[in-house]
């Protein structure tokens, strides 16, 4: 990212930063100058805005500069905020799939193409490791319906959703008798991961470890009893969260990601008041890690939820119903 000064948002250093994504789903890193600020480490190309500059100007204006190329198509991906012991820095960060030109380091920065699975967060500054995170989830997360007495039924609408392309989800099975649990997670696990799918579970994070689930997801109650992460690197924490607060919480603790909502009215919840899109953006923006939108969405409503600072879209009937 350029070394000038004067992009900022209230005091912070105002970054505009993309995140180009080929067809094989690696993404283009650059490493900063060793003299530079984090000097050394590995970034996204991007770089400060310009007095009045919005994001979007910026983030052409620096590609070009830095990598020789036109963006044609780009959509946001994650905001961060981070305070460094010098300076704080806000990146806006957005994902980019279609350009013109060859990427090239214009100012002699080495680059690279990496799978982001395989990127160490501790080769990046730190603001940068939320982005790493965003880069490494898909912007569906189905949330299961309950199997209740029905495992045949259960694995069939499985199967549907991952035919679709759904790539994370959620088991989300507290009306199921204990010892039902642990087959029924065996079944799922198999074919998620045949299909190249990782399978949290809504439950304890040691039952989780021990049905060998790719992760967790905390419920508020949950979230709010812990006081650390209560799993290893590599295994997927996520919570469900309702306001800034449990936000704040989660991110606090290590949380990969988390679930906002209720965006709107749903038929799971009618009591809960809908969070609508200008208040899920005003939360999203300060959260400091990916955030899907829950409740009354589906595919469908994916680019609004782009727009309002989401990973993506969480969903229940939309992505389970036959």
């Amino acid at each position: 990212m350029s070394a000038g000064v004067s992009g900022s948002v209230r005091g912070c250093v105002h970054v505009a930063a993309g995140a180009l994504v080929d067809r094989a789903g690696r993404v283009l890193i650059a490493q900063r100058p060793a003299r530079a600020h984090q000097g050394g480490l590995w970034e996204f190309p991007g770089g400060k805005l310009e007095a009045g500059e919005s994001v979007q100007a910026a983030l052409a204006r620096e590609l070009h500069e830095e990598l020789g190329i036109v963006v044609r198509r780009a959509r946001p991906l994650i905001a961060v905020e981070h305070a460094y012991a010098d300076k704080t820095v806000r990146l806006d960060v957005w994902r980019i799939e279609d350009w013109s030109g060859v990427p090239h380091g214009r100012e002699g920065q080495p680059l690279a193409w990496c799978d982001p699975q395989a990127l160490d967060p501790v080769a990046f500054p730190a603001a940068d490791v939320p982005v790493l995170a965003a880069l490494r989830l898909p912007p569906l997360y189905l949330v299961t319906g309950e199997p209740a007495q029905e495992p045949e039924v259960f694995l069939a609408r499985r199967d549907a959703a991952l035919a679709r392309g759904v790539r994370l989800g959620q088991l989300r099975a507290k009306a199921l008798p204990a010892g039902a649990l642990a087959p029924l997670c065996a079944a799922a696990l198999q074919c998620c991961r045949a299909a190249g799918a990782r399978l949290l579970l809504n439950g304890a994070p040691a039952l989780a470890m021990q049905l060998g689930a790719d992760g967790v997801h905390l419920d508020a109650r949950a979230l709010a009893a812990c006081d650390r992460r209560p799993l290893p690197a590599g295994r997927l924490l996520a919570a469900s969260c309702h306001d800034a607060h449990e936000l704040a919480h989660a991110q606090r603790i290590g949380c990969d990601f988390a679930v906002l909502g209720p965006l709107a009215a749903t038929a799971t919840h009618p009591e809960a008041e809908p969070l609508g899109w200008a208040r899920f953006a005003a939360l999203v923006r300060t959260a400091g890690l990916p955030v899907y939108a829950l409740g009354g969405l589906g595919p469908a409503d994916l680019d609004a939820a782009w727009a309002a600072g989401a990973q993506g879209v969480a969903a229940i009937r939309a992505l389970w119903q036959p």
